[in-house]
């Protein structure tokens, strides 16, 4: 089950090394001088937390990738905001869900 989790390496200015990261877990990470291994650690530790959790019969997190998505998420934004992207979307001749839907889409991590 540990290989369907959302895992991701990255650098640690503070500890001068990479760290490794679940997603579903995130109060565990791992430390490494490099990529692969953070990567490594950060697989096995989360997969022996998985298998305590079973152990012990407490909750294991799903993870992101099979959890199922409505597609519908409400965000509350100022007035301001909500009246330009309304017009904003009237000018592109589209809906508002639509036009806010493709702007989230461009953004970039």
């Amino acid at each position: 089950m540990h290989d369907k989790y959302s895992y991701r390496v990255t650098w640690s200015e503070d500890d001068q090394e990479y760290v490794g990261l679940c997603a579903e877990l995130p109060s565990i990470s791992w430390l490494s001088p490099n990529q692969v291994d953070a990567f490594k650690g950060i697989r096995k530790l989360t997969a022996d937390i998985i298998k305590d959790l079973e152990q012990e019969g407490e909750p294991v997190p799903e993870p992101l990738s099979t959890k199922s998505y409505s597609g519908k998420f409400i965000v509350r934004v100022p007035p301001e905001l909500h009246r330009k992207l309304a017009l904003e979307a009237t000018e592109a001749h589209v809906s508002l869900n639509r036009y806010v839907s493709a702007k989230l889409a461009s953004c970039k991590n």
